[in-house]
This record gives C-alpha cells, structure tokens and sequence, in this order.
C-alpha cells in the first residue's frame, strides 16, 4: 500500500547506506507510529494525524543524513539540497546534448573519426563548466544572503514508492557494455585488427574510406540506442512509445549497413590482396547478401521479441 508513511519511509531510506536501510526502516516506522497513535489517541483524525507527524519530521534528506551522520556542508545547509538537485538536472542532458551537436556538425563538415573525440571533449567540458559556475553561484548566495526565504518541505513533495521494474538492471548492463564495445572496436579495427598486410601493416576490416560519414553516423546511432538503454531503465518498463524510438534507431543503423553491404561498400578493398577469395567478385557479392541477411533477421528478431515485451507489461 502506497501511504504517506510508506513514501516518507522510501524517499528516507534511499539516501541511507544499503546495510543500514533494515533496521532504519524497522526504527523509524515505529517511531511514526507511535507518534500517530499519540495525536489520534487524543481525538485527532488518523490521516490528518500521519501529515502532522511526518510534517514535523521535516525533509526527508535531511533526515536520511541525520541517520547517514552526512555532513550537508559544500554549500551550506540551508542551499545545498537546491544545488545538489540543480547540478543532477543539468548534468544529466546539457553536456551531452551539446557534445551530440559538436559531433554532428563536425561530422558535416567532414572531419569523419575527429568529430567523435571533439564531440566527447565538448561535452566533458561543458560539465565542468556547469559544475563550476553552479557552484560558485550557490557560494556567493550562501555567503551573501545566509537565511533564505525557501518554501517550506511538506508531505505531498513526497515521491512515490518505486514501482516494480520489468527492465533488469542486469539486462541494462548487458546491453550497455555490448554497445560500448562495438563503439569501441570500430575504430580500433582501423589500427589493429586480425588481418595484416605483407609487411605487417594493419588492414582495417572496414572500408577507411567511411570514415568521412558513415562510420561517424553509425556510431552517432549507437550512442543514441546506449543512451536509450538507461532511459529504458529509468522508466522501468516498455511503453509504445518506447518501441517506437527502438524500431527507429534499430532501422537507422541497419538500413545503411544493408546498403553499404549490398553496394560492396562495406569491407575494405585491401581486404582482398590477404583474403584470396574475396578477389572474386561473385564471393564478395555472396559475403554481402548474407552480411545484409542477417542484418535483417537481427532487427526482425529484435523488433517482434520488443513488441512481445512491449504489449505484456501494457496490457
């Protein structure tokens, strides 16, 4: 059941140290209880008897780190729950919002595997600027103006208790960490992969010459699909409108990788003095249909097991 006591309880016990939450739960539901029973003992109404209580308990973040014995002290007592919650806000889509754009204007422009190191670059910046200006912001107002005329906390701040999540935190990892490597390995086949030249040079697996676009794009859309993973995770559960944007970043990575397959643009020329048979136009057409196949068997599979997902938790 989802009281007043029970979000009280959450938003407390999530700020608290994990080995600790048990018997805080268990000391601090007795203690509300037991104030509840004091106040209705004496004629007051149990529900408007459970807000006075937990009113006079105040923030629930100040008190997780009363039990946390957490100094709130960067700033000041009196701002630092407003800073801490401004800094979250900004950090969490502004630097890589603007490290996003950088990137793809960059890659416009044509500066191809750059862009991607400026675009990171860009958005590590952006963050230590926000944290910097923020909290010197907050300093001057704390050292300027102490007693601060806040709205005061009251219970129906409260957020509610967590709901169950149908997305796993080990599935949100799996995903990310696969993502993150195939991020990883495109550019690293460009300068190490399993395949040398004559004279010990390395010979990329794809074709340098993507590099100017494609390659830059494909690992603008897989950046994309990491971060929808955390978002996915956030929400807790699969939504339509979350298939929708999976469907479209699914299809944006392998509609061009079905053509760049087809089109005999995909692997890298080179590839064909080391690998004989490749030298054969008919095996590297062969090796392009079932590239693009099984490109297309991976999003049909991925699109129906989503949907399959998707209608059980909204149905």
């Amino acid at each position: 059941m989802n009281t007043l006591t029970d979000r009280y309880l959450a938003a407390t016990l999530r700020s608290v140290p994990a080995q600790r939450r048990g018997e805080i739960a268990t000391e601090l539901r007795a203690s509300i209880q037991d104030m509840i029973e004091d106040r209705t003992s004496g004629g007051e109404d149990a529900t408007a008897a459970e807000r006075a209580v937990l009113t006079e308990l105040g923030n629930p973040d100040l008190l997780a780190a009363q039990y946390a014995d957490r100094r709130l002290q960067l700033i000041g007592p009196t701002y630092y729950l407003v800073w801490l919650r401004l800094l979250k806000l900004l950090l969490s889509f502004i630097p890589a919002l603007v490290g996003a754009i950088v990137a793809i204007v960059e890659v416009a422009e044509g500066k191809g595997f750059g862009a991607i190191g400026s675009g990171i670059g860009t958005a590590i910046e952006v963050a230590v600027q926000i944290a910097f200006w923020l909290t010197l912001t907050f300093a001057l107002i704390d050292r300027f103006q102490p007693a601060a005329d806040l709205p005061d906390w009251n219970v129906d701040q409260l957020p509610d208790v967590p709901a169950h999540k149908d997305v796993s935190l080990t599935d949100t990892v799996a995903a990310v960490a696969m993502l993150v490597l195939t991020i990883g390995y495109l550019p690293f086949q460009h300068y190490r992969s399993w395949v040398n030249g004559t004279n010990g040079e390395n010979i990329p697996i794809l074709d340098p010459a993507l590099w100017s676009f494609w390659l830059p794009a494909l690992i603008a859309v897989l950046v994309a699909s990491l971060v929808f993973e955390i978002v996915k995770y956030r929400i807790g559960r699969w939504n339509w409108a979350l298939f929708g944007v999976k469907a479209l970043i699914n299809v944006a990575f392998t509609v061009p990788v079905i053509w760049l397959a087809l089109s005999d643009r995909l692997l890298n020329p080179a590839l064909a003095d080391r690998l004989s048979w490749l030298a054969e136009p008919e095996n590297t057409n062969i090796l392009g249909a079932v590239i693009a196949i099984g490109a297309v068997v991976v999003l049909v599979w991925d699109l129906i097991d989503t949907a399959i997902k998707t209608r059980r938790q909204t149905a």
